[in-house]
C-alpha cells in the first residue's frame, strides 16, 4: 500500500508542476487519492465499530474513528478545489481555446519593480 501511495503521490506531483490545468486537476486528484489512502492506512487495522457501552467503556477492538474522519474531509476539500479548478479550466478555453497557465506580465513588471526601485 505504501507503494501505491509514493506512486501516486509522484505522479501527482509531476502533474501539478504541468501548465495546463487539466493536468494540474488530474495532478490534484491524484495527490488527495494518495493522501486519503495514507490516512487510512495510518488508521491501522479494522475493528469493531467505535460503539460505547452504557456503562461508559469501551469494547475490545474498537477502530478508531479519527483517520475516517480525516479521510472524509479531505474528500470534501479535495471535491471543493476539483470543481474550482474545472471551473477555472473551463473559462480560460472558452477564452482562449486553450487550458495552458499563461505567464502573467504584470506579475514579471511589478517582480522587476521590486528588483529594481
Amino acid at each position: 500500500m505504501a507503494l501505491v501511495v509514493g506512486v501516486l503521490f509522484g505522479a501527482g506531483t509531476f502533474l501539478l508542476l504541468q501548465r495546463a490545468l487539466t493536468r494540474v486537476l488530474i495532478g490534484l486528484t491524484m495527490i488527495t487519492h494518495g493522501g486519503n489512502l495514507l490516512l487510512l492506512v495510518a488508521g491501522g487495522r479494522a475493528g469493531e465499530p467505535p460503539f460505547v457501552a452504557a456503562d461508559g467503556s469501551l469494547p475490545e477492538g474498537v477502530a478508531d474513528p479519527l483517520p475516517q474522519a480525516f479521510a472524509l474531509t479531505a474528500i470534501v476539500i479535495s471535491f471543493a478545489v476539483s470543481a474550482l479548478l474545472l471551473a477555472l479550466a473551463y473559462r480560460s478555453f472558452v477564452l482562449t481555446r486553450d487550458d495552458a497557465v499563461q505567464d502573467d506580465v504584470e506579475d514579471r513588471r511589478i517582480a522587476r519593480l521590486a528588483e529594481h526601485p
